[in-house]
């Protein structure tokens, strides 16, 4: 069995942040899939369902962010899963916008939602990062974050949790590659021709034959008349 958690703040108020696109990849996966519907478990939502042969069982913390950990934990601790089966869905700043990377065990690298839970499970679980951008400065990354995705980033965005969805099966069988190159089809797909080549030489058309003297008008009693006396 393997264990999906979507990182996020629960609410209305925050559910199109760019915080929260780790329960809008969990979304997209549950309703695509065909999970059965969401509960309350384990201080967060709950979706069960099966990817190809795994079940999988979707985790969307409601204990905020910063204490994601207490969530984890206790699913942990019910389904009796390893550190293995565990992947986590988060946003990444360092990430341009759309790209996504696929990563096991490493630091938080200062995101709350990891830090929490490190300190309750340990760093060796399995993320995927979602990159969302970087706005610039440090001081302006908690607004940033806490912030809805802008119309603008919309097709891109759905295009990432299309990609997600793909490859989720993949995902849940541990094949990171294939899940990768899911997500690669939808967010950078194969470029059509951009007709660089040279097209085929067409055959010259034979030019005109000019005559060197154009034929004479049939002449007059008078011109035959002078050319008889020459």
């Amino acid at each position: 069995m393997k264990l999906f958690v979507g990182l996020g703040n629960p609410g209305a108020k925050y559910a199109g942040n760019r915080h929260n696109i780790g329960f809008m990849a969990l979304d997209r996966i549950a309703s695509d899939h065909g999970f059965g519907p969401w509960r309350r478990a384990y201080q967060g939502q709950v979706s069960e369902g099966r990817l190809g042969m795994e079940k999988v069982v979707l985790l969307k913390p409601e204990t905020f962010m910063n204490l994601s950990g207490q969530s984890v934990r206790a699913a942990v601790d019910f389904y009796k899963v390893t550190l293995d089966d565990i992947t986590v869905f988060h946003d990444e700043l360092d990430l341009a916008p759309g790209k996504c990377r696929v990563k096991q065990g490493g630091g938080h690298a200062g995101h709350n939602g990891l830090r929490s839970i490190h300190q309750h499970m340990g760093d060796a679980y399995g993320r995927v990062r979602l990159g969302i951008g970087h706005p610039g400065h440090k001081d302006a990354v908690a607004a940033y974050v806490l912030h809805d995705f802008a119309k603008a980033d919309q097709d891109w965005l759905d295009d990432l949790m299309r990609g997600i969805s793909d490859g989720a099966q993949a995902l849940a069988e541990g094949d990171g590659a294939r899940f990768m190159n899911a997500v690669a089809l939808r967010t950078s797909p194969p470029r059509a021709s951009t007709g660089t080549e040279k097209p085929a030489k067409l055959p010259k058309e034979p030019k005109p034959v000019v005559t060197a003297v154009e034929p004479a008008e049939p002449s007059s009693p008078l011109a035959k008349l002078k050319d008889f006396f020459r």
